[in-house]
């Protein structure tokens, strides 16, 4: 069950790909120090595993008897995972910008 669980994470790998590249090269302004590069590998991992905890607490608490039908848990765990990981990139984004950007 755990790969059904999974498939909302597993479709949405190469969006979060995308997303990650984005966060990681912009803005260009910023100076690229090794403190720079820890922190973006830490948001990264952090937003992962937010998506995938979001994804699989979706799962667990959708309700099969909605008249969705049983498609209604992949749902729900998609749209959980994918604002966990915007909630965590965007929280990361705006904090990088403050911590490295005035100097």
């Amino acid at each position: 069950m755990s790969d059904v669980a999974d498939l909302a994470l597993i479709l949405f790998l190469p969006w979060f790909a995308i997303l990650g590249a984005l966060y990681w090269f912009y803005p260009r302004t910023l100076a690229r120090s090794p403190e720079r590069r820890r922190f973006d590998v830490a948001a990264l991992c952090l937003a992962f595993l937010a998506s995938f905890l979001a994804g699989r607490w979706g799962f667990a608490i959708a309700s099969t008897t909605i008249e969705a039908g049983p498609i209604w848990r992949q749902v729900l765990a998609s749209l959980l995972a994918y604002k966990a990981f915007l909630v965590v990139i965007a929280c990361a984004w705006a904090w990088r910008g403050f911590k490295f950007g005035a100097r």
